[in-house]
């Protein structure tokens, strides 16, 4: 499987900017990111607790 062109990243954002509207996107965006920072906080702080499993 390869990744999607220039064409299909446009018509995905176009059905997702249809789908949720102008409005909510900053929204779901903000969520997204917020979700991403507390998963990569979480990573970290579990290795600083263990760090003799990283084996």
């Amino acid at each position: 499987m390869s990744m999607p062109g220039p064409l299909e990243v446009v018509v995905i954002l176009l059905v997702v900017l249809l789908l949720f509207g102008a409005k909510r996107l900053p929204e779901i965006g903000r969520a997204l990111g917020e979700g991403i920072r507390e998963f990569k906080k979480s990573l970290k702080e579990g290795s600083e607790e263990n760090p003799q499993e990283k084996k």
